[in-house]
């Protein structure tokens, strides 16, 4: 069974945001002053898995953990066998900014997780402070390496490219996940913050490219390209890797978009942009009803838009910011 949208596209991957709260205020994704939801009100882990449960016979077979901040919930390792225990389930992957990972690496690799990302957009702790508006470069680095001991691969390292803010960071980010056999991917700032979005700042894909081209090497498009994914992929001509853009606003890439997303209180979207959402909470908390739900999650697929419109006046940037989302 396929979860299809009436633009046929499938959706077999879902990323579920367990927690809205996070240990930084990066200045893209959420205000510095900022009220987190009540913990009565996030799904349970047991929910989580009910979901997956229900998700996996439809087409589901890939799930990310996200967040606000992901290992700030109490042993993430548990819903990550429980998730791994699903028929169906055959790849699960987690998002982190790393503060909280080099405790955690070898149980979550130990449980069962295989593919992590870990959000870096400096090598500057100056900066780095600047962007995330706290401390933690250090912590960060640890957890890259302390995911590489526990065997990981690959591990990818995510950056928001902001014009003027973080362009000076690329080359060394580069040169950084060359030398520790990392994948690096940038990604282009989006309208999905706090603050108020400009497209002035964004740094465009092609811009990225020509950077890393011009002080670094050469690079060609993989063999093995998903086009489901969302960055386009890259290999160095000297054999040095890989490097990921995640071309947003530029070269959008919802009509190839296979996602669909259960945000920590238990709202379903279909998109990172949705402008409405399905409350699903009730269905796996009290009386649960899987038939219904399976209808819910089937009917939100094929109510999915074409696409967020980002690049048309038309657009309308949704009320939850980033970190209430899921990243």
């Amino acid at each position: 069974m396929s979860l299809i949208d009436s633009f046929g596209r499938v959706h077999n991957n879902l990323r579920i945001s367990v927690t809205d709260r996070c240990n930084l205020r990066c200045t893209y994704c959420m205000p510095e002053d900022v009220v987190f939801m009540d913990r009565a009100e996030l799904l349970t882990f047991e929910e989580i898995a009910h979901f997956v449960r229900v998700a996996a016979p439809l087409g589901i077979d890939k799930v990310r953990l996200t967040g606000g901040e992901p290992l700030i919930r109490r042993d993430m390792p548990a819903l990550v066998r429980m998730i791994s225990a699903v028929k169906g389930i055959r790849d699960i992957g987690l998002t982190t900014n790393g503060i909280l990972l080099a405790d955690q690496a070898q149980a979550l690799f130990d449980a069962g997780l295989r593919r992590i990302n870990i959000s870096l957009d400096t090598l500057d702790p100056a900066r780095f402070r600047d962007i995330a508006r706290r401390d933690g470069l250090d912590k960060v680095l640890d957890g890259i390496h302390a995911a590489k001991k526990a065997g990981f691969h690959p591990i990818k390292v995510n950056a928001v490219s902001i014009r003027g803010i973080t362009e000076p960071e690329v080359v060394p980010l580069a040169r950084f996940a060359r030398q520790y056999g990392l994948e690096m991917r940038f990604i282009e700032y989006m309208p999905i913050g706090a603050d108020h979005w400009e497209r002035s700042k964004v740094y465009f894909a092609h811009e990225i490219m020509e950077q890393i081209e011009r002080e670094i090497a050469p690079l060609v498009p993989v063999e093995d390209y998903d086009p489901r994914a969302p960055a386009m992929e890259f290999q160095y001509t000297d054999g040095g890797g890989r490097v990921g853009i995640i071309a947003s606003v530029s070269r959008p890439f919802c009509l190839s978009c296979n996602r669909i997303r259960l945000t920590s209180d238990g709202k379903l979207r279909n998109c990172l942009f949705a402008l409405n959402e399905v409350d699903v909470k009730r269905l796996l908390r009290g009386e649960t009803n899987d038939a219904e739900l399976a209808d819910i999650i089937r009917r939100n697929v094929l109510d999915k838009w074409e696409g967020h419109e980002i690049n048309t006046a038309r657009f309308i940037k949704p009320q939850r910011t980033m970190h209430a989302i899921g990243g």
